[in-house]
């Protein structure tokens, strides 16, 4: 269909992330263009996302086909890609999708995060998605196919005792072990394939080889299932972010709502027992629903370097207030070379926030733990600037139209001609403010950010 291939053909050109309008895009069409789009992998080095719009609200909701938004889902998962709420723009997130409701534009979307091809450089910048060829033609000449140093090296070539012992100091957060889990099974994944390349004759590259033999397959498994063990203990305990809960939250309506449609399939079919089974999966499903649900999110953890971070900020705040003080006049020399330290101090704590993002934190949850922590730093600041300040105009002076400051016990006094003035107020004296083993286990304890 030439609409349909005009479409497809501008999503395999795209270089940056692109939105495309599905409305008057009939169901045959939007199927069609989703096979030629994503049937093979993207050319490209870096994830981009390709938002398709589905539907719309009340005003504009006849323009799009009832189903649209199925058949986008649907061919995407016969071309193999998952469902992911918790997606992100990243290269792990390759071969997946998520359904959007924008409340703003009131649009409902669909984006899809493509597979490419010509990504490298390790699982958690590239790695992920990648056959072992495509891996080892993307290193261009790297002596390895998991860079030495980097958490996914650290968690997959660990002894089990170092990994057992270091791992989680590393990953406090639910988000980080499921980033541990999938880098875990990424790089199992490449092991099978080197199994198959050995089974069929074909020798190894160096690189191959170095991976090969660094990495055991049984420990892979059994780190996998101490990892898995530790997701769901966390969220037994209720130990989630607010973005945390939403994700698994989505997960859940998903499978519930998928699961209703496998039931509804085996009643019309007459399977009973099949039936029954789903019935039994659909219960259990709404149960954790109902789990989550009762979850009162946890704030997210420290950043690693928030002492250092603190501590610039208390250097930032005279150089601030000697800005504020300063609007409307010339600086002098001296306050011009002060007020540039606060540039320096801005720079510096960008660099610490940065340096303070965690193993396999993806951007959305490391940029919400930092808007998170920098709130707080505001309500600090507030809260300090607040204290020890009281009302005025209260007290002594505080008579019928601000008498300007004389005592007014009883009847009003008045003040004869050449009689002295008494009775004036004592300002308020200014409160004074108050004072105030291995070298793998050598890697993975060095900096914790478990606190």
């Amino acid at each position: 269909m030439p609409h349909a291939t005009a479409t497809a053909t501008a999503i395999r050109g795209a270089t940056d992330s692109e939105t495309i309008d599905l409305a008057g895009h009939s169901v045959e069409n939007i199927t069609q263009t989703m096979k030629d789009a994503f049937s093979e992998p993207l050319p490209l080095s870096e994830m981009i996302r390709i938002t398709f719009i589905t539907g719309a609200g009340k005003l504009g909701r006849q323009k799009y086909d009832e189903g649209a938004p199925k058949a986008v889902t649907s061919t995407l998962r016969e071309l193999g890609f998952e469902e992911d709420r918790g997606a992100s723009c990243v290269v792990e997130c390759g071969g997946s999708f998520k359904s959007q409701h924008d409340t703003g534009k009131n649009l409902k979307t669909i984006v899809v995060f493509p597979e490419i091809s010509g990504a490298g450089g390790g699982l958690n910048g590239g790695m992920a998605g990648l056959s072992v060829d495509d891996a080892a033609a993307a290193q261009d000449g790297a002596t390895s196919l998991l860079p030495p140093g980097t958490p996914e090296h650290m968690v997959a070539a660990s002894s089990m005792g170092v990994f057992e012992r270091n791992w989680k100091p590393k990953c406090a957060a639910w988000s980080q072990k499921r980033g541990c889990l999938r880098a875990l099974e990424s790089v199992r994944e490449m092991l099978d394939e080197l199994d198959q390349k050995l089974l069929q004759g074909t020798p190894l590259s160096d690189p191959e080889q170095d991976l090969y033999d660094a990495v055991s397959a049984d420990d892979l498994q059994k780190k996998e299932v101490i990892v898995k063990k530790e997701m769901a203990t966390q969220v037994e305990a209720g130990k989630l972010t607010k973005e945390e809960k939403a994700i698994l939250l989505g997960q859940v309506a998903d499978k519930i709502e998928t699961l209703k449609g496998e039931v509804d399939e085996a009643v019309r079919e007459g399977k009973s027992k099949k039936a029954a089974k789903l019935v039994a999966m659909r219960d259990k499903a709404v149960a954790r629903q109902e789990m989550l649900e009762k979850i009162t999110p946890v704030a997210s953890h420290k950043l690693k370097h928030e002492p250092e971070i603190q501590k610039l900020r208390a250097e930032m705040r005279p150089l601030q207030k000697l800005e504020d003080a300063a609007k409307g006049r010339l600086l002098s020399v001296k306050e011009t070379t002060q007020l540039g330290r606060k540039d320096e101090i801005l720079a510096e704590i960008e660099e610490l926030e940065e340096a303070s993002r965690g193993w396999f934190e993806e951007d959305d949850a490391f940029n919400a733990r930092v808007e998170h922590w920098r709130s707080v730093a505001k309500g600090r600041e507030s809260k300090k600037s607040g204290s020890g300040k009281k009302a005025s105009g209260g007290g002594a002076g505080g008579g019928a139209g601000g008498g300007g400051g004389f005592k007014t016990a009883g009847k009003p006094k008045y003040i004869l001609p050449g009689q002295k003035k008494t009775g004036w107020a004592k300002p308020a004296a200014a409160k004074k403010k108050p004072t105030g083993g291995s070298v793998f286990s050598a890697m993975m304890m060095d900096d914790s950010d478990s606190d």
